[in-house]
């Protein structure tokens, strides 16, 4: 799990950059499975911080009905914020299995 939540955040550090477009629908696709794995994994503690936080990403990044901000400022803090989420999840979930 950790490392699908790693590959995430990676992805989306990378769509800082100038990249074609189709990576960014790979990032959609990539994105809205790690949220959704998380949904259903924090799903056993309750509805909390996570899990609505994540819902709202797989929302924000889902590919079936893409939403497009027409601009890549726009999405650059989105990558970033979100991008951080997925790595500060990732080492609570490393630390929290040791």
């Amino acid at each position: 799990m950790r490392y699908l939540l790693f590959i995430c955040a990676v992805l989306l550090f990378l769509a800082l950059a100038n990249l074609p477009i189709g990576y960014y629908s790979l990032l959609r696709f990539v994105v809205t499975i790690g949220a959704v794995a998380v949904v259903i994994t924090e799903l056993e503690k309750g509805i909390g911080f996570w899990v609505i936080a994540f819902v709202i990403i797989a929302i924000l990044f889902n590919p079936v009905l893409p939403i497009y901000l027409n601009d890549k400022s726009a999405w650059m803090p989105i990558d970033m914020i979100v991008g951080i989420l997925f790595l500060i999840k990732t080492f609570i979930y490393k630390s929290k299995n040791k």
